[in-house]
């Protein structure tokens, strides 16, 4: 396992209760809900031992929410000129950050942030501090699709992972700055932070949160949520886990060939064309695996 300094950071001549830390917030089209999430944010965070900043990231929202964000005097503003997705948002608030922990969570207020300051503790024993959703509301289909997601994470990494898309977290900026360039603009930037994080065997703690948010309706799109969901599997697998996510599907082509190779000996007395595309599919795939393999390896992290 790789650990970093726990130790508290100083301040002034004198040890304060938590770390300094960042808090990080995207922002798309959400005036509705701004300003009561940066104003209960600070209420809970002004009422601990707290030394925090807030930087949020306005995606070129279309809507009021840059004008409610220009008014706020003790938040550090960034704004983007187009949109770029909740990935890159995150990115550019990590980049602008000036603490070593960073704390992202979400401009809607559906997150426990009075639960901050405990999971920035938290890191005392770990490099990230995830929320686990518990209550949580959703449309069936993406139940189904979290849990196969899920199922082949946990499958490619050989961990437990009870929440990959949860956005409150608390994670160090050295270890995820070394991951940004490879971790996409999307949303699915908290799924592949912790992906990233536990394929190099760094120490990602889980804690559960009570989470109440229901999707709505209108929010639901099943071809473009599941046309994502087969494209972060594909991603996932050949970038974290090429061998373990490639070779069973080499495996299964090749198998199909031993079988079609025995048809063609007993029926046929000659080789088809479909029984010589399932052995060369199957050993170009066995060995793009073992090359990605090669290259995933190399490019872990070093400690």
């Amino acid at each position: 396992m790789k650990l970093r300094d726990r130790s508290p950071i100083q301040a002034q001549g004198y040890e304060i209760a938590y770390p300094a830390f960042s808090v990080v917030i995207p922002a798309y089209n959400k005036e509705n809900m701004i300003c009561f999430t940066l104003n209960s944010l600070r209420d809970y965070l002004d009422r601990t031992n707290c030394e925090y900043e807030i930087i949020v990231v306005n995606d070129a929202s279309s809507d009021g929410t840059g004008d409610l964000l220009r008014s706020q005097l003790d938040v550090k503003v960034i704004e983007h000129q187009r949109h770029l997705g909740y990935g890159a948002a995150v990115k550019t608030g990590i980049s602008q950050a000036k603490y070593p922990l960073i704390v992202t969570t979400d401009a809607d207020g559906t997150y426990p942030n009075e639960k901050i300051p405990q999971l920035v503790s938290l890191m005392l024993q770990a490099d990230m501090v995830a929320t686990a959703r518990v209550g949580m509301k959703d449309s069936k289909f993406r139940q189904i699709s979290n849990s196969c997601l899920t199922y082949i994470a946990e499958w490619l990494t050989m961990s437990s992972i009870p929440d990959l898309n949860s956005c409150l977290r608390v994670f160090r900026k050295d270890v995820v700055e070394q991951f940004l360039n490879t971790i996409p603009d999307t949303g699915s930037f908290n799924t592949t932070t912790a992906l990233a994080m536990l394929s190099n065997n760094y120490v990602v703690h889980y804690e559960p949160i009570y989470y109440h948010y229901k999707v709505k309706k209108g929010e639901i799109n099943p071809i473009q949520d599941a046309l994502e969901f087969m494209q972060l599997i594909i991603y996932i697998g050949i970038y974290f886990a090429p061998l373990r996510f490639l070779l069973p599907i080499a495996s299964v082509l090749f198998g199909g060939f031993i079988l079609t190779l025995i048809q063609d000996i007993i029926s046929h007395q000659s080789l088809r064309q479909f029984t010589l595309l399932l052995f060369f599919s199957s050993m170009q795939l066995g060995i793009f695996a073992f090359l990605a393999d090669m290259i995933s390896k190399t490019n872990k992290v070093k400690q």
